[in-house]
Order: C-alpha cells, then structure tokens, then sequence
C-alpha cells in the first residue's frame, strides 16, 4: 500500500458457504494441498451444512438498521426486501443504530474488540478494523430504486440522510482510530459491470464528500483506508485517491486490465479481484494464463499490487478451483521483489 518496495505480492483466495457445500471433502482436499494459501487449516474446521444468517435458503432476516433480508438460494447473502426509509417521512424519527453497542448484524463489545487487537498487535499483525458498508447502506434503507430516483431528482431528504449516515459512520472510525488500529475497510459497492450506478457528477456531488470526511481523518492518523467496492470504477479513481483510499480492489473484468493498469498502476494499490464470472466455464489453463497476465502486467518492484480471488458459485469445476489455487502460488507467491 505505501510502495516501500514489499518483499512479496499479498494475494487470497475465498469461497462462499455454498461453494464448500457443493464441494464439500473435495474441496478441503484443495485447501489442505495449498498451505501457503491456507496456512493452518486444519482437516474438519468448515461445517459444510452450517450457513449464518442472511444465508439460509427461505429466511427472513432484520438487522440492527431496520432492514429486512432475504434470502432465495442457501450459501449466498441474501438481499434486502424491506426498507426501513422507503418512505421519507420515516426520516426524522428514524433511529440509527448505536455503534457503541451494535453492528450491523450483531452486538459489539469494544472491550473485546480493544482484547483482540492487542492480540493481533502482539503477533505482529497488521490490525483492520471493520468500517461496514457505506453506499450500499443507503440503498438498502430507501430501496435501490428509490435511491436512484433521489440521485436522478436531487431531493433534498437526500443529502440530510447522507449526512446524518456520514456523521454516525465517523463516530465509528473515531472509535477504531482511539484504539490505534492500521487500517480501517469499508465495503460499499457503487459500480454495476459496465459503470457507476451513479453518474461520476452525482457521486462527486453527494457521496465524494462522505468519502473525504470519513477517509481524510485516518489516513491523517497514520492508518490506511481499504476500499471494496464491485462494479467499475474506472471514472472515479482520481477522487478515490483524492478522498485517501489506499487500496482498492477493481474486478478485472469490470475494469479491464488495461484500463486497471492505465489508471491504478503506481498510484493507488490495486488488490485485483480475478475473473470469477469465468471460472464455471474456463479451462485451467485459461486461469493460468489469467494470473500470470496480471502480474506481468502490473508488477512493480516499489509494490502497489495484491491479488485476491473468490468462488462464490456452485458451478465452478474443483479441477478449476485448484487450478486457480496453482497458478496463484505459481505466479504471483514466487515472486520476490528485489528492492
């Protein structure tokens, strides 16, 4: 992230609960031949049945927001289906909730928080704190086609709620930043496949200065901002770096890899999301190709790259999943930086 020539290129691999379902031994047979991918897995610790909540095929779920969640295949996050402001005038005694108790989707203990960090701290780990979601928590209080409908209009609730969000989200940051944590990663997806869901103008005029108010104050603080945020982005990286992000994690078949290496490379860390719209329907060699291009491609001894990869389906062949496992320790765990 801070390009002090890294001696490694970071890189990860994650699946869904509904790919280890479908997978299941099979799957934990590829884990277990990739250690460096998986350091200390041990045999038996994933439940292959066991889907928490928001992840049960049938459920409905309400979070500490008000929103309603549900969910139509097992494995998967479901979606919100309720939407605690999807009427206006449920605003002003709309009660956000407390971040000094409360998660998303869960209680929070900073006693404990405060317990683990120290842990970490002394094993000599990078420390990140978890920012929650920021645009998409928008949608999901008004409704996604609501919000598009404010964006469009400009209604003035807009920029009240957005504020209100924004000022409720720092309180969050301050917290971590009293602990002294390294970084602090926000998830608010803001991209569709082919652009921002919003215009690069819109978003300049209502959520850019979110971004700058929550971003700005950490990296102050000597910690980083980590970004995940789907879709393309490609319009907007210029105000991400404005704004202070120091990684963010492009889909490269959302972003392409030209445009990637045209407009991240050397400026801002790019931790880059993988195809995995192609895993079900690749070959092997497809993935190997796929992975060696990226890093030959944007690769700099000064850093700025990290690579990460998700199966998220249940369609992806193991044969491919374990190609994907290979060619990441291949290309991308055997490259030493000579800084």
């Amino acid at each position: 992230m801070e390009f002090r020539f890294p001696e490694r290129i970071p890189c990860g691999i994650g699946f869904a609960p509904l790919t280890w379902h479908t997978h299941r031994e099979k799957l934990e047979e590829v884990v277990l031949r990739h250690p460096l991918l998986f350091p200390g897995y041990r045999k038996g610790s994933v439940d292959f049945d066991s889907f928490g909540d928001v992840y049960r095929e049938g459920e409905y779920y309400t979070d500490n927001w008000g929103c309603v969640w549900y969910n139509r295949i097992g494995g998967l996050e479901g979606q919100v289906v309720g939407h605690p402001l999807e009427d206006w005038a449920a605003l002003e005694n709309y009660e956000f909730p407390d971040v000094m108790t409360k998660s998303e989707r869960g209680d929070r203990d900073w006693n404990s928080i405060r317990e683990s960090i120290a842990r970490q701290k002394e094993r000599g780990e990078l420390v990140v704190a978890n920012g929650e979601r920021l645009f998409d928590r928008l949608y999901f209080l008004r409704g996604f086609e609501n919000l598009m409908m404010d964006f469009a209009t400009d209604d003035p609730h807009l920029q009240v709620l957005i504020d209100r969000f924004t000022e409720h989200q720092l309180k969050l940051v301050n917290e971590y930043l009293k602990i002294g944590v390294d970084a602090v990663a926000f998830h608010t997806d803001i991209g569709a496949q082919n652009a921002l869901m919003i215009s690069p103008a819109k978003f300049r005029k209502y959520i850019k200065s979110m971004f700058m108010k929550l971003f700005r104050p950490i990296r102050e603080a000597g910690a980083h901002v980590i970004l995940s945020s789907d879709g393309r982005l490609i319009e907007i990286v210029d105000d991400l770096i404005e704004c202070g992000v120091s990684v963010h994690d492009p889909q490269l078949r959302a972003n392409t890899l030209d445009d990637i290496e045209k407009f991240y490379k050397g400026r801002l860390c790019a931790n880059v999301d993988l195809d995995r719209q192609m895993w079900a329907f690749c070959t092997p060699e497809d993935i190997d190709a796929q992975v060696k291009e990226v890093v030959e491609r944007l690769y700099m001894p000064e850093g700025g790259l990290m690579i990460s990869a998700s199966v998220w389906d249940a369609n992806t062949p193991i044969e491919n999943i374990d190609a994907l496992c290979t060619a990441l320790e291949k290309h991308v765990m055997s490259v030493r930086f000579a800084g």
